[in-house]
Order: C-alpha cells, then structure tokens, then sequence
C-alpha cells in the first residue's frame, strides 16, 4: 500500500517523515497543515498525495511506523532471559527512558496522538494502541517466574501496579527534559 513512498531514497523519506512528525506533533491532527509538510519537506503537495492518499492515511502510517520503529529497538535491547519480574521490569523502565532520550520527536508525536480527539483517527488510533500495548505487554512478560509473590496474591493486578509505578517514574523523566 505504501510502496511508492517506501522506495523512496532514505533521505527523502525522512524529510517528509520528520516533517509530518512535527507538524502533527505540534498542532495535533485537526490542525496541521499538509501544506506546511510540504513546505518543511521540501517537496510538492501533489508528490505527498502521491505517497499518501489524504492526511488521515499519512497520519496513521507515521503513527505506525514510529510505534514499529521503537518497539524494535526496544526489543533488541531488552533481555528476554531475564525471569526475575523485577528486573525485567527496571529493564523496561531503563530503556523506555533510554529510548525517550534518543527519540524525544517520536515521543512527542506519540504523546500527541494518544491524546487526539479529532474523530477521524481517535478510534483507529485506539484499536491500533490497544492491539500494540497487549502484544508488547504479552513478549515482555513472557517467560517470567512469579514465585516471588506470595500465594493468593492476584499477579495481573500486582503488575499493573508495577507497571502503573514504572510509567510513571519514566513519565517524571520525560518531562525533567
């Protein structure tokens, strides 16, 4: 579906995809301007339409190719052989903030469209969000040895706490920068 754009020379891709990014980042979806995209990217209008049908689609395929982008970096890094739930955990903290520091645009970008409410993307933002955080929820906490806690103690819900915890001290990091 993206053919034409994905065979586009790197340097040019990444123009309009930083374009975009801020543009979107900054004035939210309902707001931004294709034209001023275009203008930061350095390319026609009608050149970004041939790539993208309309902004919704350029929308989403940035929103996705940012979420891919970092899930795979992310996972790259992380130690899937850890057991120990605690340290997979301070792992996962360590490279959320590691990644936040190395890609503070696309944290912008995703910052701002998980908090978008033009009805366009709002539901197809969600479903991709919801879909995207159960699987990287289910790799990372594959293979984990929960004898730690006690017997009776509910484990989804003591890792939603911990979790809650986690996102939050890498939420207060964010916003130190």
């Amino acid at each position: 579906m993206f053919d034409k754009f994905l065979n586009l020379e790197p340097e040019k891709q990444e123009r309009i995809l930083n374009a975009a990014m801020k543009e979107f980042a900054q004035k939210g979806y309902k707001h931004a301007s294709t034209n001023d995209i275009v203008a930061e990217a350095k390319i026609s209008k009608g050149l970004l339409f041939h790539y993208f049908q309309n902004k919704k689609e350029l929308f989403l395929f940035l929103n996705d190719f940012i979420m891919d982008h970092i899930l795979n970096e992310f996972f790259a890094k992380i130690d899937l052989n850890e057991t120990d739930l605690f340290l997979r955990i301070k792992q996962f903290v360590t490279l959320k903030i590691e990644v936040i520091n190395k890609h503070p645009e696309m944290f912008n970008f995703l910052l701002a469209a998980r908090t978008e409410d033009a009805p366009e993307v709002k539901a197809e933002l969600d479903r991709r969000d919801k879909s995207v955080t159960a699987s990287g929820q289910a790799k990372l906490f594959e293979n984990l040895d929960f004898s730690q806690f006690q017997e009776g103690i509910d484990i989804d819900k003591a890792i939603n706490i911990l979790m809650w915890t986690m996102e939050g001290i890498s939420n207060r990091e964010k916003e130190k920068q």
